[in-house]
């Protein structure tokens, strides 16, 4: 790893550093990551609470879920990732809840705070999928932002190549696979908003999302030097591979189901 505040980034052949701290408030360094994943969130949101008035559904609903689902959705993200570096924090249990030190898993993040948002919308009544519906677009935005806080935070990166957008790191030139999942993730989140448009049955866009978002992460994934792993596997292509299979089987079965 390099030191704080250089990040070199390949642009014609030369280096372009980067400061992961945007500003210190009262001593106390605010670095870009948290800052860009908190943006992301919000603009999220904002797009949400937007399709949510267009549906003419309550908005109070939704902001009360977010208000469950984002803090569960980030403890799960940091569990998640402990739990697949347990060895890392097995002898140091007070840093296993330390966001400030990163390590969060996506994966984590997204089963846990869609759990969340199904326990309280089964809890008002309403229809879970036609709210996942909603907020799946939002979701997907979230994270391309989200994604370019691993640049700043130098991490998430692939393996060496002599690709002209290459990033210098680790004394290498390497794939910026952050940067090739942000564009996958705005390409999917352009095809979920004209479906959003386009909907034929509840659970459409929520399907599209977890088929169209694992693809690009399956893909992805295999580039990477920092995957989480069980044994010989990496845990983002086996949870990818599980939402490709899940979210296919349901707009399968559900566009047929609408057909009659």
């Amino acid at each position: 790893m390099l030191p704080i505040g250089s990040i070199p980034y390949a642009e014609n052949g030369r280096s372009i550093n980067v400061d992961p701290v945007a500003f210190e408030v009262f001593g106390i360094p605010i670095r870009w990551y948290g800052l860009i994943i908190t943006f992301g969130m919000l603009l999220g949101i904002l797009l949400a609470l937007r399709e949510v008035r267009r549906q003419g559904e309550n908005d109070e609903w939704f902001l009360d879920m977010m208000l469950i689902a984002i803090p569960v959705g980030l403890l799960c993200a940091r569990l998640y990732y402990v739990a697949f570096n347990w060895v890392g924090y097995a002898g140091d249990l007070a840093s296993a809840l330390n966001f400030r030190q990163g390590g969060m898993a996506i994966h984590g993040g997204v089963l846990g705070g869609t759990a969340a948002g199904y326990l309280y919308i089964r809890y008002r009544g309403a229809k879970f999928w036609k709210w996942a519906d909603i907020v799946a677009p939002s979701l997907i935005l979230a994270q391309a932002i989200g994604r370019w806080g691993n640049f700043f935070n130098q991490e998430a990166y692939g393996v060496p190549t002599n690709l002209p957008w290459a990033m210098y790191i680790a004394g290498e030139y390497r794939h910026p696979t952050f940067l090739y999942e942000s564009l996958w993730n705005l390409a999917v989140f352009g095809l979920l908003m004209w479906f959003l448009r386009n909907k034929r049955f509840h659970g459409q866009i929520a399907a599209l999302y977890a088929v169209g978002y694992s693809l690009g992460r399956f893909w992805i994934e295999g580039l990477r030097t920092d995957s989480l792993m069980l044994g010989p596997w990496r845990i983002a292509q086996v949870v990818s591979l599980g939402l490709i299979a899940a979210g296919g089987l349901f707009y399968y079965y559900q566009s047929k189901r609408e057909q009659h």
